[in-house]
């Protein structure tokens, strides 16, 4: 039976019903959703001890009236993957504590993976303690695996249901309970050796080997704890079936298998090295004779602005060729980077070159700036761009 308590807007209700098997969103887990009647249940959150159900309504559907019943139905494979990833996140946060004595202080279910942050709050004396230095992908894997070796034994998950704090103390918990009334206790294995025993409200699947599968993915320091990414079930399998088929196509294309695939990109690496090595020495030499050229023109040339073209060098080569004839040069120099349509100006200050980007780039739809001994400028096509440097040239003259 449901109560109408609010609609939002014309297209939206909030619905509260006698009984619910909605999950409301919480404790890091996302809500289910469903239908309600004819209506698809989109949120669900818990305010003031009422589960509150938002429904769209649609434009011509029916509206829900007070003491109605209607069927509900929720959406069993989210539902499903929510109990798959809560439940692991138990399991590979009740290891950690066994093997490392880290409280998880922190849970989020994303889209993409989930994280735990991992507080090391064991006696710092204790010879046995696991140092922060200490946290590291081996140890991660080695808690995966023995995660993983709890899903395979199928171990049960029971959940307890307590009305009073004191009635749990029997119970071995890996965190302090934060609260002292209903109290849900969710148990992986026997509560005498249990993987993980901690209070919990969400959904669970009743045994660990619905999990599937628990794998890790990162692991960083993050506000003097240590969060993990990881991710469980269905959605582990989908990130090995994704990142699997990447290798097999990367293999594929080096024509290599995907084990011999680090091999062939570290060749690769060191050819591409020796490349950008042997490019780099090309490029100097190419600069040198490019300036030997440049300065016979300056010592040959009565112009007093000397338009210099540059066919294979890039901008910032250019600029940085450049920077030899700044504050130097009695007169305008005009570097033409060709494969950029761009002129670098250099002068040693008599000649303005910013004013003259400023005054005249505009003309032929240049854009640029620059101070009195250097200036940029790029122009859309060739044309343009000579056509400034022409209109310079004969200025100055």
């Amino acid at each position: 039976m449901l109560s109408v308590i609010s609609r939002s807007n014309s297209e939206q209700a909030d619905l509260i019903l006698d009984r619910t098997a909605f999950f409301p969103e919480g404790g890091g887990q996302s809500c289910d959703v469903g239908t309600i009647g004819p209506w698809k249940v989109i949120d669900v959150q818990e305010r003031d001890g009422e589960i509150i159900h938002t429904v769209n309504l649609g434009k011509d559907a029916l509206r829900p009236a007070e003491g109605e019943h209607w069927p509900c139905a929720i959406d069993w494979p989210r539902r499903f993957d929510n109990m798959q990833r809560h439940c692991g996140e138990h399991i590979l946060s009740g290891i950690l504590y066994a093997r490392c004595g880290g409280v998880n202080r922190g849970f989020h279910m994303g889209e993409d993976y989930m994280t735990i942050d991992i507080s090391l709050e064991d006696d710092p004396t204790d010879p046995d303690t696991v140092r922060p230095e200490q946290i590291d992908m081996t140890l991660a894997m080695e808690c995966e695996r023995r995660a993983n070796q709890v899903i395979w034994s199928d171990e049960k998950v029971t959940v307890f249901r307590f009305d009073k704090r004191d009635e749990v103390k029997d119970i071995p918990l890996r965190k302090v309970l934060a609260f002292d009334e209903d109290i849900s206790i969710v148990c992986v294995g026997s509560p005498e050796n249990a993987s993980d025993c901690v209070a919990c409200c969400g959904t669970h699947p009743s045994s660990a080997g619905q999990v599937g599968l628990i794998k890790i993915y990162k692991v960083e320091n993050y506000k003097g704890m240590f969060r993990i990414y990881f991710e469980a079930g269905a959605r582990a399998l989908a990130d090995y079936d994704h990142k699997h088929a990447l290798l097999s196509d990367l293999a594929a294309g080096h024509s290599c298998s995907i084990n011999d695939l680090p091999g062939k990109i570290r060749g690769l690496e060191e050819r591409i090295s020796s490349v950008r090595d042997e490019l780099y020495h090309l490029k100097k030499a190419l600069i040198r004779n490019e300036r030997a050229g440049l300065d016979a023109a300056l010592a040959s040339s009565p112009e007093p602005a000397v338009i210099w073209t540059l066919e294979d060098l890039p901008l910032d080569d250019v600029f940085g060729m450049a920077k030899a004839y700044m504050g130097k040069v009695p007169r305008l120099l005009l570097l033409y980077a060709k494969k950029d349509t761009s002129f670098i100006l250099a002068s040693d200050g008599s000649i303005k070159c910013g004013s003259l980007v400023r005054e005249y780039a505009s003309f032929y739809s240049g854009k640029g700036g620059g101070n009195d001994v250097s200036a940029r400028v790029i122009f859309s096509d060739e044309e343009n761009a000579l056509l400034f440097a022409d209109l310079i040239q004969n200025h100055l003259r």
